[in-house]
This record gives structure tokens, sequence and C-alpha cells, in this order.
């Protein structure tokens, strides 16, 4: 009866203990802003490229004080905000370090990305850093030397929301002066080609409309007999379209 008790308590140890392994083994959620509900993942974490490999090697971040102890203390950082519910995630590729900094605005986005681009032009870094804004993120490729691997890396960033102003679009105004300098130039290469082919279709007809007409008139000119508009009389043959005389008749 006691062996039992025993075995029983055993079992409820054993199961208790791998209860609180799996507890502490499991994956920390990460309390991010916009998780993909079918698996729990931030959606900022597969927007990394080749995420699925990459993903166990991200770190997340929510602070300036994370950014640094993920990255190292760096001049450009001094330009990057994180109030108003801003996210990052970094993670290191075969390019350099990967970051990417997520907005919850447009605005936000712009104004960091103007710092940035101050910030980097005061201050150049050697190695140099590489960056773009893609949408509301703003990425960065750190520690890498070439420049055509860094730009691939960021080309694979794929901004696939929709961004939506909390105002009035302040880019409205020049996307339709683009949108109509775009037209006008198409309008305008379009009627000078227009010109440009009817010209030279006409020189072309008329090229080819000569031709047949020389060639005609001097199909005819050589079926037409000689004549001399003499009128019968003796003339010098200068035009070389009289018949040569018969010199046997003439006068001695």
């Amino acid at each position: 009866m006691k062996k039992a008790w025993f075995v029983k308590i055993l079992i409820l140890i054993c199961a208790f203990s791998a209860v609180i392994l799996a507890q502490e083994t499991k994956q920390p959620q990460i309390d991010s802003q916009e998780i993909d509900e079918s698996d729990g993942i931030p959606v900022l974490i597969k927007h990394l490229p080749d995420w699925e490999n990459t993903r166990n090697r991200a770190t997340y971040i929510f602070n300036g004080n994370d950014l640094r102890k993920a990255l190292g203390e760096r001049p450009v950082f001094d330009s990057i905000d994180f109030t108003g519910g801003a996210e990052a995630v970094t993670a290191p590729y075969d390019a350099g370090k990967l970051l990417i900094i997520e907005y919850n605005s447009p605005e936000t986005s712009i104004e960091t990305d103007i710092l940035i681009k101050q910030r980097l032009s005061e201050n150049p870094q050697n190695p140099p850093i590489f960056y773009r804004r893609i949408g509301n993120y703003n990425a960065f490729v750190f520690d890498g030397n070439n420049e055509q691997a860094a730009n691939a890396l960021l080309d694979q960033i794929k901004y696939e929301k929709m961004v939506q102003w909390l105002g009035t679009d302040p880019y409205a105004v020049d996307r339709a002066n683009r949108n109509y300098l775009v037209a006008t130039g198409d309008l305008i290469v379009t009627t000078i080609m227009m010109i440009v082919g009817g010209f030279g279709s006409a020189v072309l007809t008329g090229v080819v409309l000569g031709f047949i007409f020389f060639f005609i008139r001097n199909q005819k000119r050589a079926q037409t007999h000689l004549y001399t508009d003499a009128g019968g009389m003796t003339r010098l043959n200068l035009d070389g379209l009289t018949a040569d005389s018969q010199t046997n008749k003439l006068l001695k």
C-alpha cells in the first residue's frame, strides 16, 4: 500500500516538474502592438528577409536602451525616438546587421527620416551605414562594407500596410503635380513623335512618288520621236535633237 502511494507521489512530482520545465523553456510572448493571431508572432518580425530562418536570431526592441544593448552605442541613435509606441527589430545577416523601426504614423516616420539623414550627413560612419525609409519603416544596415549587398537586403523589406494620414495628406499636391507633369510630358512626346512621323512619312511618300513620276516620264520621253521647232528651216543642231543630215546630198 505504501509502495503504491509512493509511486503516485513520484508520478505527480515528475508531471509537475515537466510542466514547470515546459513553461521555462517556452519562448516568451513578445508584447507587440500587432501580433499574427495564427501563430502569435509579431508582424514586424515577419517582415524581416527570410524571417523563418532569422526569427530565432532576431531581437525585438521597444526603447532606446534595448536598441543600444542590441547594436551598441551609435550617434545616429540620438535621432530615434520610441515615444508613441514605436517598435523595432534587428537581426544579423551576411550583408550586415539589419534594423527595422516601425512608427505608427507616416508623419512620425518622415520626421525621423529627416533627422536620420541629417545626422548621417553630418557624421559619416566607417564602415558606412546604409539607410532607407520604406513606408512607415526606417531601415538600417550596420557594419556592412558591400553597398550592393546592403541595398539588396533592404530591397527585400516590404511595407504591406495602408498608409493613412491623420489629417490632410501633405503630399497630395505634390502627387497631383507629378501626375500632371508626367501626363503633360507624355502628351508632348506623343505630339512630337506624331509630327516627326508625319513629316517623315510625307518625305518618304514624296520621294517614292517623284521616283515613279520620273521613271514614267523618262519612259515616255524614250518613246517620243525626235522633232524640231525650226518650221522646216535650216537650224543649228545645238541641242542634239535633230537627226544628222545626209552629207552625200550637200552642195560641194
